[in-house]
C-alpha cells in the first residue's frame, strides 16, 4: 500500500478508501463476511470528476475550440486506453484485490478493470482530500501523458498506420473483430489489425473505433522498432 501511495504521490488519511478503490466486485462477493466493498461506487464518482477536470482543462488550455470539438476531444482523452496506460504506470495490477475467478481469468491484466480502478482512485482522492488533490492526480497522471498534434487533436493512429502502409507499394491494412465482452451498458470490444492479411496488432476499448485505434497503435509501435 505504501509503495502504491508513493507512485500516486499522495498518502491517504483514510486508508480504507484506497483499499476499496482496489477491490473488485468478485473479491467483495467472496469476502462478504468482511463487509468488503467493491470499487464500483467510487468508479461512478471518479468518472464524473475526471470528466469535470478534463473539461476544465480543455476550456482553459484550448480556448479557440468550439463546444462540439471539446466534447469529442474530452471523450478521447478519458477513454479506456488512456486510463489503462495510467494503471500500468502505477502498477495497479499487483495491488488490486480479486476473487478467484477473476484471478484465474487474468483479471489483473484486463484493461477494463484497470481503467475502472483509476477512476475509483480519483474518487478516493477526492473524498480523502478534496477536488484539488484529485485534479492534481488527473493532470499529472492522465492528461500529462496525452499526445496532441498541432491541430489540438489526439493523434490518430489509424490514419498514421494507413499512411505508412500506403507508402509501401502493394501493402494493405484491414481490421477484424476479435470479440466483445461485458454487459450491454458497459461493452468492451477487441479488434485485430492485419497487414497484408497477417496479424500486426490488437487493441481493446469501450467502442469499436477506440479498439481499432489501439490495435493500430500497437502495430505502429512494432513497425517502428
Amino acid at each position: 500500500m505504501e509503495k502504491l501511495e508513493e507512485r500516486i504521490g499522495y498518502v491517504f488519511a483514510d486508508k480504507s478508501l484506497l483499499v476499496t478503490a482496489l477491490t473488485h466486485s468478485s473479491y467483495a462477493n467472496e469476502h462478504w463476511r468482511e463487509n468488503a466493498e467493491s470499487y464500483e461506487r467510487l468508479e461512478f464518482l471518479g468518472d464524473s470528476i475526471l470528466g469535470l477536470v478534463t473539461a476544465e482543462y480543455l476550456f482553459s488550455h484550448l480556448p479557440p475550440l468550439p463546444e462540439g470539438r471539446m466534447t469529442r476531444l474530452r471523450a478521447e482523452l478519458v477513454c479506456e486506453a488512456n486510463l489503462h496506460r495510467t494503471a500500468l504506470r502505477l502498477g495497479l495490477g499487483s495491488s488490486m484485490r480479486l476473487g478467484r475467478g477473476e484471478e484465474l481469468s487474468n483479471g489483473r491484466e484486463r484493461p477494463s478493470i484497470l481503467a475502472d480502478m483509476v477512476e475509483a482512485i480519483i474518487a478516493a482522492l477526492y473524498l480523502d482530500s478534496g477536488l484539488q488533490q484529485a485534479r492534481a492526480f488527473i493532470l499529472q497522471q492522465i492528461l500529462d501523458e496525452v499526445e496532441l498534434d498541432d491541430s489540438h487533436r489526439v493523434l490518430d493512429y489509424k490514419t498514421e498506420l494507413q499512411e505508412l502502409i500506403q507508402s509501401r507499394s502493394g501493402q494493405t491494412v484491414a481490421y477484424q473483430s476479435a470479440g466483445e465482452s461485458g454487459p450491454d451498458h458497459d461493452k468492451r470490444f477487441t479488434f485485430r489489425v492485419l497487414i497484408n492479411g497477417v496479424y500486426a496488432g490488437e487493441g481493446s476499448g469501450r467502442t469499436k473505433k477506440e479498439a481499432e485505434q489501439m490495435a493500430a497503435r500497437e502495430a505502429l509501435e512494432a513497425l517502428k522498432k
